[in-house]
């Protein structure tokens, strides 16, 4: 081979190697444009899920703000719900209180009027001679007596007991003194008008006498 064509061929090698030289250094190039691109997309990307993640924690934060606002307004109208039925259960037990205390009045003032009533039944079966008891009209008005008698304990209405129990100025009035033997003094010996309670309330105190 001559001198010639062994530089020509060494010519031709040296100018492949620098054209491989460059291709190499091109692909890098790109290569690093590509990953500076890829870290870009990468940033831009976890940019994206922070703000993603930032709207997400301010809509929770609304909704649970929306959800404490709510439960406080239904406990404040509950509480008001409850203060209305205590208040109107106090109202009715008032109501009906009041009502009793009227009707037990009323009733009071009824019976009341009664009481002479029974007074002259008393009076006029205690004179009854002894023989005349068995009479007709005397059996008819003492059978009238116990049925009123009956009636009027059938709505609570009690005589007071007086002769030999001490004396009791919440139930008894003293009118007189007796000279006796057979009390003690400050024991009722004599009764002289019933007295009677209606459901544990006086509406008419005994008129009795006291031993001395």
């Amino acid at each position: 081979m001559s001198e010639e064509k062994k530089i020509d061929e060494a010519v031709e090698v040296k100018e492949e190697d620098k054209d491989a030289t460059v291709e190499e250094n091109s692909t890098n190039t790109e290569g690093a444009e590509n990953g500076d691109t890829g870290v870009e997309e990468n940033n831009s990307a976890e940019k994206e899920n922070n703000e993603g993640d930032k709207k997400s924690e301010k809509s929770s934060k609304k909704k649970k703000e929306k959800k404490d606002k709510k439960d406080e307004q239904i406990a404040e109208l509950n509480d008001k719900v409850m203060r209305q039925m205590a208040e109107f259960e106090n109202f009715r037990k008032r109501t009906e209180k009041e009502k009793s205390q009227m009707y037990d009045m009323g009733a009071k003032s009824i019976l009341e009027k009664f009481l002479p009533v029974i007074d002259n039944f008393e009076r006029g079966l205690a004179t009854v001679p002894e023989e005349s008891k068995e009479d007709a009209f005397v059996v008819g008005m003492e059978n009238v007596y116990k049925q009123l008698m009956t009636e009027m304990e059938k709505v609570d209405v009690k005589p007071i007991e007086a002769v030999g129990q001490e004396l009791n100025p919440d139930l008894h009035n003293a009118v007189m003194q007796v000279q006796t033997d057979e009390f003690e003094s400050g024991v009722i010996a004599q009764e002289l008008m019933k007295g009677y309670t209606y459901k544990d309330q006086v509406i008419r105190h005994s008129m009795v006498g006291v031993a001395e």
